[in-house]
């Protein structure tokens, strides 16, 4: 292990055992012990579904780039990765340079593999930003602390915000990139998302990521649910968007830590107690833990390959 490796792995055991020591340990595992096994069950089987969603959409994003990559071939991918996001310090970093490097032995170029990575990646977190700023202004009135700006402008910037994420993708591809060496980079890869249907492409990441969304804030509010939390799904779709971000930080060891500082804090702003705020946190985090068992296993398991590049 590396000394950079070591440090992350300190300091997300360090500020997850801060978080913990917040939450009150005692009250904490009595929370979690009172835990509803059925929604529990549900909230497993909405974050499973997610990821084979995400799995899907990552595949269809690698076809358009020019690899006809098989369904089994993006699973096990994918899953794998997953497992070596929870063992590898920096978050989903390791994963990502896994499914990259497993595309790039299958036969599609490297530039195209770590894009398609990439493109992946920002599908999810624009929609996740686009649906978070959306529902804020309906979660507001139930925040149990007061905001700064008006309600008004509130609900103008967050519109604003979102249409602005939805449309970003849209705008990368249609508007002339000029410059020097120092925009080479981008215009390397605004000729690579100029291929053929791309408004096509477009929508179905969009809707892809809307129904990976959906079913991983599900995932979280189920988790808040068996802990008794009954809070509108607004809120779980306001919420999840900072406890998803601060988790795919590449600053810990599968989102441990920073994930639960974030539902602390943000729960925090709807009234909810910081014990139960850190154990849906945790919660979620072992739907992923097991999910990445899962993709350890996967790894005795050969993948079909892909049956095309170019």
């Amino acid at each position: 292990m590396t000394r950079g490796a070591a440090l992350r792995l300190a300091a997300a055991g360090g500020l997850l055992a801060a978080v913990i020591h917040v939450a009150e340990p005692a009250v904490l595992v009595d929370t979690l012990r009172r835990a509803d096994r059925d929604w529990l069950l549900l909230g497993l089987v909405a974050a499973l579904l997610s990821n084979v969603a995400s799995a899907l959409r990552w595949r269809a994003l690698t076809n358009w780039l020019g690899a006809a990559v098989t369904p089994p071939f993006a699973l096990l991918a994918y899953f794998r990765a997953m497992a070596l996001n929870a063992l590898l310090p920096g978050a989903v970093v390791g994963g990502d340079l896994y499914r990259a490097l497993a595309l790039r032995q299958a036969g599609l170029p490297t530039l195209d593999a770590g894009l398609s990575v990439l493109l992946d990646r920002v599908s999810g977190l624009w929609v996740l930003l686009a649906l978070g700023a959306g529902a804020l202004p309906f979660a507001a009135p139930s925040l149990a602390l007061a905001l700064p700006l008006a309600p008004d402008w509130i609900d103008l910037s967050c519109a604003a915000a979102a249409v602005l994420l939805l449309t970003a993708p849209l705008l990368l591809v249609a508007l002339p990139v000029t410059g020097g060496r120092a925009l080479a980079a981008l215009t390397r890869l605004q000729s690579r998302l100029q291929r053929p249907r791309v408004l096509h492409q477009y929508a179905l990441q969009l809707g892809a990521s809307l129904v990976v969304q959906a079913l991983s804030i599900a995932a979280l509010a189920c988790g808040g649910r068996a802990l008794g939390l009954d809070l509108s799904p607004v809120i779980w779709a306001t919420a999840a968007a900072p406890i998803f971000l601060m988790a795919a930080l590449p600053v810990s060891v599968g989102g441990w830590g920073t994930r639960e500082a974030a539902a602390a804090a943000v729960l925090a702003a709807f009234g909810v107690p910081a014990a139960q705020a850190v154990a849906v946190a945790l919660i979620y985090g072992v739907f992923g833990l097991l999910q990445a068992a899962l993709g350890g296993l996967l790894f005795a398991c050969r993948p079909q390959a892909v049956a095309r590049a170019g």
